[in-house]
């Protein structure tokens, strides 16, 4: 499919929770919000508006706070996500809804899953995709994670100090884009990549495609690295800064997701090897989760690299919700 086909696709900005989103939506009927991660756009969900509109919903995905077109408030701490979850609540009554289906990839995913979890009379079903549920942890996650990766090199820890990996992302984003998106897909044998250190940056050492794997073309990357070099890396960066402030926002949370939920991941997706604790003890937190579903061989980006399996693993569930 043309990366270049999407004229059914409509955008506009929209003011909720006192900032501007901007949307991409198709179709009419039930509301159906798609929530991306990093480093991407609504744009990651293209594969996925027209089948879900043929169906009878009204796709909505947003640029989430920081990207593409959106508003990216200055301040680090705006990037919590108790904010970036009443963003999309407040898209919802924007839009005329009282309430939608909420699925979410990457840190689009937890985002989702804390709409479920804490707006169950606006999020009727719940879905994600790549990042399985996991309960507010016991204790606080920056301090766990230096420990853990006391004397490595691991990507958030490098995000956490303001304007490093901007910097370095920044100096050639299309590249950076590139060996990032390639590095995180089905296919990379991530034990040949160099060992690094913790005073090491992102990419050097880290292969330059000679060329794109099949989900992604050079329109697509186009289409990223115009949107990053307007936006910026900064706010999408700040989204890893706020893991202590969202842990301490959400004392007492809730633990059990109880909508309808599902799940879907690439088998080799490196984030699903990180949660495989999570991914085992999910159906304990998540009651009613009917669809669990890993894709051999399909790396982090889900939807992307394996939209026909993704597309009727949603249509599947979404059928099941409204039958």
């Amino acid at each position: 499919m043309s990366s270049r086909s999407w004229d059914a696709i409509s955008q506009r900005r929209i003011e909720t929770n006192g900032i501007h989103l901007n949307i991409a939506e198709q179709g009419t009927g039930p509301l159906v919000l798609l929530l991306h991660g990093f480093p991407e756009s609504w744009y990651s969900w293209r594969h996925q508006f027209a089948p879900l509109a043929d169906a009878g919903y009204h796709v909505v995905a947003p640029d989430m706070r920081g990207y593409g077109k959106s508003d990216a408030p200055t301040e680090i701490t705006a990037y919590n996500q108790v904010e970036v979850v009443n963003d999309i609540i407040g898209l919802i009554d924007a839009l005329g809804y009282k309430e939608a289906v909420v699925i979410g990839h990457d840190w689009g995913a937890p985002t989702a899953w804390a709409c479920g979890l804490h707006h169950p009379d606006k999020v009727r079903a719940v879905g994600a995709l790549s990042v399985p549920f996991s309960a507010r942890s016991p204790v606080q996650p920056m301090p766990a994670m230096r420990a853990m990766f006391e004397g490595q090199f691991f990507y958030q820890l490098y995000f956490f100090e303001p304007g490093v990996a901007e910097a370095e992302f920044e100096t050639d984003i299309r590249t950076a884009l590139k060996k990032f998106l390639v590095l995180g897909a089905g296919g990379t044998d991530l034990s040949s990549l160099p060992v690094k250190g913790p005073d090491d940056d992102m990419f050097t050492g880290l292969p330059n495609p000679d060329e794109l794997p099949p989900w992604l073309d050079e329109a697509d990357l186009d289409f990223y690295t115009r949107e990053f070099t307007r936006s910026g890396m900064r706010g999408p960066l700040n989204y890893y800064r706020n893991h202590d402030l969202t842990w301490e926002l959400t004392e007492g949370a809730p633990t059990h997701i109880r909508q309808p939920a599902m799940f879907v991941a690439g088998a080799a997706d490196g984030v699903i090897m990180m949660a495989a604790e999570a991914l085992k003890a999910m159906p304990e937190f998540v009651t009613d989760l009917r669809i669990n579903h890993l894709i051999p061989g399909i790396g982090h980006w889900t939807q992307q690299e394996a939209p026909e399996i993704v597309n009727a693993k949603m249509l599947e569930f979404l059928a099941s919700v409204d039958a």
